[in-house]
This record gives structure tokens, sequence and C-alpha cells, in this order.
């Protein structure tokens, strides 16, 4: 017999994206929003830098797809198609590795939701209120998901929570850009668990093209759900509550109390990301902060390190312990960023250890260990353990699980408006730089999002 209800967790869901308003939305939350709408921005623009492959190609293909002019492709000058815009602004979102993150729900929403909450607000005229609405319910979706899921299990299963829940995410966005109503909604969330996707296969693509590509495609699946609901097109009714769920699908052990509880009054998907001080995998940072502290305090130049073991939870060292990529390999990133003064994000895309000897001499001498202790808090914490120890034989050690740009150790305005200006400075003017900052504290008043999008387009100049 077919089911003729949607179910109390897809009715919730859909109820409350098709009422959202963004006058609902907390003071608070709005100008935690527009924090990582302007750092989550740098990011993206950073991408469209000519020396990452990962922006110049898929910037290529979308041109070459052609499509109605209506959404703009970041940093590269011209337009394409909503759907197609959201497949090349998201997998440009997540390139540099430097956006806002969220710790506990392991995932990169901002990546995902700027890009596709930007696409349909062009195209459909929408103010900077919704627009910055879009991100922030969009961010809310996204983290219950994962929450409701589980982010560990997810990744023990070998799925990525940014793709498989940021679809979602984007389609709760879209569809509130869009104005659709409870069986519209209720159909795209349907739509968007029919694509729901995103393998870890990408931790073996040296090139880092494949990793980012997961929130192109969560971007451009949550907006093609909603554009398809928007003109009827049907879904499945009842994607969280019977059938084949996205819970039997991407999780072993869910937990869908994160589904409704307190929805619509706890915004935790944006209050609770961080901004990222360093262009790397977020499991690094707590390590990076240790490392490079005790470097400081110590006064020990990269020279003076015989070894360095760092000591992650067992869950997540899979992800960390020789990646071949650089921006997941401990045994890349630490080495870079003691011997270099710190981390670049064309660090990502340049193999330092093959012209920098002291960079391959220290990348031999790091040691990720599996900690099952550690493994206790995580997510909720990435506990670690950094030991250092020098060529003269002395020891130094630390341990935490909160890196700087969490909630709980946030970055200032100051310098959080320091790395907007140093990550685009080689790209694009002063003038350019100092208009985006002003027109993305001005979004929650403006009357659409022309001029944002417009500097937001404009080519990068090559360096």
């Amino acid at each position: 017999m077919a089911v003729s209800t949607s179910g109390p967790l897809t009715s919730g869901w859909a109820s409350y994206v098709s009422s959202f308003k963004a006058a609902s939305i907390p003071e608070a939350v709005r100008a935690r929003a527009l924090q990582m709408i302007l750092d989550g921005s740098g990011a993206l623009l950073a991408a469209a830098d000519p020396k990452i492959s990962t922006g110049r190609l898929v910037a290529k293909f979308v041109s070459n797809l052609g499509g109605n002019a209506d959404a703009s492709i970041v940093g590269h000058g011209f337009k394409t198609s909503i759907v197609n815009a959201a497949l090349a602004n998201g997998t440009m979102g997540y390139a540099c590795d430097y956006e806002p993150h969220h710790p506990e729900g392991i995932l990169h929403p901002i990546a995902v939701m700027i890009p596709a909450s930007l696409a349909v607000a062009e195209a459909t005229g929408a103010s900077g209120a919704d627009f910055v609405a879009a991100v922030v319910l969009g961010c809310e979706i996204e983290y219950r998901l994962s929450m409701a899921l589980g982010p560990v299990e997810q990744y023990n299963l070998g799925f990525h929570p940014s793709a498989v829940c940021g679809c979602f995410g984007a389609t709760a966005a879209a569809a509130f850009l869009l104005k659709l109503d409870e069986l519209q909604v209720t159909r795209a969330f349907g739509l968007a668990g029919c694509q729901a996707s995103g393998l870890m296969a990408w931790e073996s693509d040296e090139t880092e093209n494949s990793r980012p590509f997961q929130m192109g495609m969560a971007a451009r699946n949550g907006v093609t759900a909603a554009l398809l609901a928007s003109q009827g097109f049907g879904g499945p009714i009842g994607i969280f509550d019977h059938g084949h769920t996205v819970f039997k699908a991407f999780s072993r052990k869910p937990d869908q109390t994160h589904m409704l509880k307190d929805l619509g009054t706890k915004f935790d998907g944006i209050m609770e990301l961080a901004i990222k001080p360093y262009s790397s995998v977020s499991f690094l940072h707590p390590g990076l902060d240790l490392l490079l502290g005790i470097a400081r305090r110590e006064s020990l130049a990269s020279e003076d390190v015989a070894a360095i073991k760092l000591r992650f939870p067992s869950s997540g060292t899979h992800c960390i312990d020789n990646n071949p990529l650089k921006s997941h390999c401990a045994q890349y990133i630490l080495p870079v960023a003691l011997s270099r003064a710190g981390l670049q994000v064309l660090d990502l895309f340049v193999d330092r250890r093959l012209a920098d000897k002291e960079v391959a001499r220290l990348s031999a001498a790091v040691e990720v260990i599996k900690d099952d202790d550690l493994d206790k808090g995580f997510p909720d914490a990435y506990e670690t353990i950094v030991e250092v120890e020098t060529k003269s034989g002395k020891k130094f050690s630390g341990k935490s699980g909160i890196a700087r740009g969490y909630p709980e150790a946030p970055l200032s305005d100051a310098e959080i408006k320091a790395k907007f200006e140093h990550l685009l400075g080689a790209l694009a003017s002063p003038a350019r730089i100092a208009a985006l900052q002003a027109d993305i504290k001005g979004l929650w008043a403006s009357p659409n999002v022309s001029s944002y999008a417009a500097l937001m387009s404009e080519a990068v100049r090559a360096q």
C-alpha cells in the first residue's frame, strides 16, 4: 500500500523551511552569519587564482557547457545557469580548505551555502537579508542532519558528511529563496535524498580537485532539487521517515532527535562554526597551535627539531596520517608550517618537499599515533597531543582539543579582517577588497545581492 503522508520528521522540516522568515533570525545569529559570509567569501574568491587548477578547470567546464546568464562565476567574470554556477562556485568554496567549518558536525557548510544561495538569490533578485537567511537556514539543516546521522558513522561508512548533508542544506537554502510551499519542500528534500552522495575516496586524489568537487556537487544537487520541485516535479515524500530513508543509507547508529529539537530557537549550525587560522584540514589545527606555540615558547627553529609525534583520536587518524592530499597530511602540513613561518594557500597545490630540504627532512620525522583515549571526545573536540624532541635531546609536549578560531577561542574582528585582506591581496585591488568588505557588512539592508555578486564575479588578477 502506498504511503500517503510524509511523516513527522519530513513534515517538520518541510513546514519549517516553507514558513522560514529572515526576520525570525536573532540579531546575534545575523551578526555571526555576516562574519562567516565574509570569511567564506574570501576563501571562495581566493580559489579563483589561476595557479589553483580546481577553480580554473571547473570554471572552464561550466563555461563550455553554456546556459542562460543568470548567476555569476566567482572570480572569472562571466555568468551561466543557476545550477552550473552552484557547481563551480561550490567547488571553489572548499578548494583552499580555508573557509569556516563545523568541528562537531565535521562539516564545511559555508563552502556549500554561499554558492547555492548566491546563485538562486542573484537569479531571483532576492534581498540581501534573504540571502543571509538562506545561508543560516542551509547551515542549520546540514548540521542537524549530520548530527542525526552521526558524523563519525558517516566517515566509518566511507561517506563525506559535508557532501551528503550539504545537499540537504543547499536544498533548504534554495527552497527558501524560491519560496516553495510545504509540499514542494517535501518533494525537494526527497529529490535531495535521491542525489545525496559523496565518498571519502577523494583522499587518494593528489590534485586536490575531487575534494572540493564534493561541495560543488552538494550545492548543485541541492539547487537542482529545489528548482525541480518548484516546477512541479515529484519526489519521495518521506525521505526522513519511511521506506529507504537517508538514515538507512548513510548511518548504522542514527539519532533523529537532532532533527527537530529546538528547531527555530537554536542556530548551532552557524553559531558553532569555527574560522580557520590555517589553510588545511581542521583536524590538524589544534596540533598546529601546539607545535607553533612550543616553537615560539622555547625559541626553537625548525633545524633544532629531531622528531614530532602527533597523537590524535583513532577515528580520525586515517584522514591525516600520510594522506596523499597535502591539505590533509600531518607529515606535510606540520613541517611546512614550522619551517616556512606558517601556511599559505598555494602550499596545498605545490609540494614544498620537492624543493625545500628542511620540509623534506621534517616530513620524515613526523609520526601520527592513534590514541583510543583521545577518541572518547571525538568529534566534539579534536583532542591532540604534540610531542617534540630536539636534536639536543630535550622534549616538549602539549595537549589541546580546541584550536584558535573556535567559538571557545574566537579570532578577533581585526584578525578576521586581516586574514581576508591577506588572502585576496595578490588577487584584487585594495579598493575592490574594501568595497567587498563593506558590501558584505551591509548585506542585511541591501535590496538585492547584485553589488555583492558583481564584486565577487569580477575576474581576479593573475599573480
